[in-house]
């Protein structure tokens, strides 16, 4: 038992003072795991199964920023119920409706987060740990936008590998990562102009937030270094 507790302490403090490096953890985490995840029903499930861990802990990051956190319930509910619906009864035609509703999830989340940075003129520890989680959100928003206009559009995007088959989820969100990072890394080309719109949303959100949100971190930080 004593073990135990002191194996919790260094969690319930985390999550206590540093709620968004939880979500970041956990974010980075899932990318071990979709790997794994494949068109197959057991992939699904993965996907499924990591969706309802990750969306929660969004919610939770949300309701300790200024944000109203019955919005973001508002959308979590039901993208956590069409999934498990998705998943569970084998459809795959109501994942896009969760994605619509995650991705605004992941854009209203980003965007709190992004008013609790800007909204203090401090530089915290969890500030910092939130600077990586808002990334995260926003290459995972546009990520699930991806994959809600590859299902409206099919022939959104193309790729030199396997061109004829819809992109696949971990496909989407690293093209999403190097889109919005500006690396331009990717083997995926938005070839539909919805998908090109989207591309050039998700370039001008990362030039953006850089430019604002992570240099006036790193502006406050040296500020704070020389007082």
């Amino acid at each position: 038992m004593q073990q135990a507790a002191l194996w919790s302490r260094p969690w319930a403090f985390l999550a206590r003072q540093h709620p968004s490096a939880l979500l970041l953890a956990a974010q980075l985490l899932s990318l071990m795991i979709y790997p794994s995840i494949d068109d197959t029903s057991s992939g699904r499930l993965l996907f499924g199964a990591v969706a309802l861990v990750v969306v929660p802990l969004a919610v939770w990051v949300v309701a300790r920023s200024p944000a109203e956190s019955h919005v973001a319930w508002v959308l979590a509910i039901p993208a956590m119920a069409l999934t498990a619906a998705g998943v569970l009864l084998d459809e795959p035609a109501l994942l896009p409706w969760s994605a619509a509703l995650e991705a605004i999830l992941y854009f209203y989340a980003a965007g709190s987060l992004i008013y609790y940075m800007m909204n203090d003129h401090r530089v915290s520890a969890d500030e910092l740990f939130a600077a990586g989680a808002t990334f995260t959100l926003l290459a995972w928003g546009f990520a699930y936008a991806y994959f809600v206009c590859q299902a409206v559009y099919p022939e959104s995007f193309h790729s030199a590998v396997e061109p004829d088959r819809p992109r696949r989820w971990l496909e989407l969100l690293s093209f999403s990562f190097s889109n919005l990072s500006a690396t331009g890394l990717s083997d995926i080309l938005p070839i539909g102009s919805p998908a090109r719109v989207l591309a050039m949303l998700e370039q001008f959100a990362g030039v953006g937030y850089i430019a604002t949100v992570v240099s006036r971190l790193i502006g406050l930080t040296i500020i704070r270094e020389r007082r």
